[in-house]
């Protein structure tokens, strides 16, 4: 069994990927960062598994990694990024490059491992979002946004999955606030509790092999799944953008 995982240099990715390794996976890690890759490469146990130093904001390099690595039984996107502040501030270039990798990336290798798992009639796609793809995000607009967009293509594609009486899989992780990189990038300080991204990447890998759609750790995480769905948004945004404001450094 083989299982393919973006961001996998830090993080939940790399997390993951020591908990398939533990259960005997051969993995394809993939990430900007080559010398990361290589260290998470070192630090697992099995012996096949190959890194693939590749940045997926760039869409022909989404084609090209499938052509160079198409016989999967997995796929995780887990690649992504968040941007903090105020949407008339914050840097526009960085922020395309986001939907490119949170949204972009994320359509183009669902779509083309999905169309060979459906021929093969088998396989798992697990796709990373966040609880932020179930409410409007003030402060964090481009991600939040972005997260919504996977969430919704996921529910899609299971129900055209169910539709069609395929044996393929497909999951959804929605974490809440989670102990990674991903903070310094976006430039923003948590004041929420976070769970570890280990703990996390257990819980998901635990999940999605036993083949659970909505897959939401932590019950302060799903209370407040619940209350985003029943609350009417423009109260969830004035409760999001006091958060938000609270992470400013």
């Amino acid at each position: 069994m083989k299982a393919l995982i973006t961001g996998a240099s830090s993080g939940i990715g790399r997390d993951m990927a020591r908990e398939l390794d533990e259960k005997g996976y051969d993995l394809i890690l993939v990430s900007r960062d080559e010398k990361k890759l290589q260290e998470v490469k070192k630090s697992l146990k099995g012996t096949n598994i190959e890194i693939i130093p590749m940045d997926l904001a760039d869409e022909n390099n989404c084609k090209k990694l499938h052509s160079i690595a198409s016989d999967i039984d997995i796929l995780i996107n887990n690649a992504g990024f968040g941007v903090f502040g105020d949407f008339t501030q914050t840097d526009l270039d960085k922020e395309i490059n986001l939907i490119k990798t949170n949204i972009t990336a994320v359509h183009i290798l669902s779509k083309l491992y999905l169309k060979d798992m459906m021929k093969k009639n088998k396989g798992h796609i697990l796709n990373v979002a966040s609880i932020a793809g179930f409410m409007p995000g003030p402060l964090m607009d481009s991600y939040y946004a972005s997260k919504s967009y996977v969430v919704k293509l996921s529910e899609g594609i299971k129900a055209e999955i169910k539709k069609a009486k395929s044996n393929v899989k497909i999951s959804l992780l929605c974490p809440g606030p989670v102990n990674t990189n991903f903070n310094n990038v976006a430039g923003v300080e948590f004041n929420l509790y976070s769970l570890s991204s280990e703990k996390v990447a257990k819980y998901a890998i635990n999940k999605m092999l036993k083949n659970k759609f909505m897959i939401v750790p932590g019950i302060g995480i799903k209370i407040l799944r619940v209350l985003a769905k029943i609350a009417p948004n423009n109260i969830t945004a004035r409760f999001v953008y006091l958060m938000q404001e609270r992470k400013k450094q």
